[in-house]
């Protein structure tokens, strides 16, 4: 996929904007080609340098972007070329998608696996081994804790993952 077609993709955006936020997006959004120094960025988008560097570094964490340090022999200063790494996206995204299945899928069992009980005054969810310590009384209300039927919660994670597995292309043995 192309740099300017990933740019314009919606889902590649709100990848970018979650990382960086909005201030960093400026920086995101134009990626210049070749190398760029951090005070060249924040000279030609007019932000100020810190919030330049906050989002290279993020992007660098995330494997979008990458430099290189020169020193200046006469100064000892040290300068960074940026340059970034967008082709990396698509195999983030999926990453996420991965540990995000994963998580799924342990709620999943945990939602499965244990007995839950409500405080419907105070809206507090108890497990069973809670409830019975607290004698089956809410702490915050006194109310007595009714048994709560989670289904619905258990189909709605059933339906993601089972999304997800067929985005991934997963079995659902695994």
């Amino acid at each position: 996929m192309a740099f300017e077609d990933l740019l314009d993709d919606p889902v590649i955006q709100k990848y970018l904007h979650e990382l960086v936020g909005p201030e960093g997006m400026m920086v995101a959004a134009a990626p210049p080609d070749g190398e760029v120094t951090d005070e060249e960025l924040a000279e030609e988008l007019d932000l100020e340098l810190k919030a330049v560097r906050r989002t290279l570094f993020i992007l660098y964490e995330n494997d979008l972007a990458s430099y290189r340090r020169l020193r200046d022999e006469d100064s000892g200063w040290l300068t960074y070329l940026w340059t970034f790494h967008y082709d990396n996206i698509p195999e983030n995204l999926e990453e996420q998608m991965y540990q995000l299945l994963e998580a799924l899928e342990e709620r999943l069992e945990y939602e499965r696996t244990h007995e839950f009980y409500l405080s419907e005054v105070s809206s507090i969810r108890f497990e069973f081994g809670e409830a019975m310590e607290l004698g089956f009384e809410c702490p915050n209300s006194g109310t007595p804790l009714e048994p709560m039927d989670n289904d619905r919660l258990v189909n709605a994670i059933e339906r993601r993952t089972d999304d997800l597995r067929d985005e991934l292309n997963v079995d659902t043995d695994t």
